[in-house]
């Protein structure tokens, strides 16, 4: 499938900023079953500076700074992507991948083989995901057991996630605890992600955090509606011998074609769509809109 995504993000202040310097992971990386065909960026106020760089973990980075007086910061990418996910998607239905078992899977993370040495730095704590609750540990290893294929107590972890938890858009910011989420059951695709990636690590296991888009598609009969797609976040698991699976926990499925990639890292605070610093006195507003668009 080939895809037209639209991404714009508006900061709007109610007194004039003099000066901002942003970092933007907005641009898809090349990935398995996924290439980029075209990309373009356009920032309003035009940046005095703007370079592009790739990030420790293959991230595409661009960091720009608008040096003049503005209220309004608009930041517009528009991406062509092509996404052929099926002979992975099947692969990991494969004997290779489902014969691993968490104790086969702990036992070969000790060992010295390039993919393994990288995957082991997803086992560490990370900004928002630290090992501080036991209620975590305790939810991920009623999945996880020594005997159980790694493949399956992830599956199982991400349908519980999917049914022991609601999603709630605007209950909880980039701020909340995931400790908190934990609590209430309560929250959005980042936080059911990152739950995730701490239930896993918790019993040391490696698991990042994958940002992205989804084509949400619309009901039978009714037209898609433009900036009804949105940002989405899922996780990955190494699985020692095979390689990295992903699972999305808000939509209780494995990504397929429709789940498009940006970048991956530790978590979220790896890879925000837009980071930065402002000097002004105000407040901002923010509006963020994606549209994916499957190209004929």
């Amino acid at each position: 499938m080939v895809f037209n995504v639209t991404h714009i993000t508006t900061y709007k202040y109610n007194a004039p900023v003099n000066y901002c310097h942003n970092i933007a992971t907005l641009r898809p990386r090349k990935s398995e079953g996924q290439e980029l065909l075209d990309y373009r960026i356009q920032i309003s106020p035009k940046p005095a500076e703007i370079t592009e760089r790739v990030d420790f973990f293959g991230n595409y980075i661009t960091r720009f700074s608008i040096q003049m007086e503005h209220d309004v910061l608009k930041v517009v990418t528009k991406s062509k992507i092509i996404r052929d996910c099926g002979a992975i998607y099947e692969s990991y239905f494969s004997e290779a991948c489902r014969k691993i078992t968490m104790d086969e899977a702990l036992f070969a993370l000790n060992g010295h083989d390039p993919t393994v040495l990288d995957a082991k730095q997803y086992v560490l704590e990370s900004i928002f995901i630290r090992r501080t609750d036991k209620n975590i540990k305790e939810y991920a290893e009623r999945s996880f057991q020594g005997n159980r294929s790694v493949f399956d107590a992830a599956y199982e972890l991400m349908q519980r996630i999917y049914t022991d938890f609601d999603f709630v858009s605007g209950f909880t910011s980039i701020s909340t605890p995931i400790e908190e989420v934990m609590k209430v059951k309560k929250g959005v695709c980042q936080d059911f992600a990152q739950i995730a990636i701490a239930c896993i690590r918790s019993v040391g296991l490696p698991a990042r955090y994958v940002s992205g888009y989804i084509e949400t598609l619309p009901p039978p009969g009714k037209e898609k509606l433009v900036g009804a797609d949105a940002s989405h976040a899922w996780f990955s698991i190494f699985i020692p011998g095979f390689g990295w699976v992903d699972f999305d926990p808000t939509n209780n499925q494995i990504p397929k074609d429709q789940h498009i990639v940006v970048g991956w890292g530790r978590d979220y605070y790896d890879v925000p769509p837009l980071k930065g610093v402002v000097y002004g006195s105000g407040k901002s507003k923010l509006k963020v809109s994606v549209d994916i668009a499957r190209v004929d």
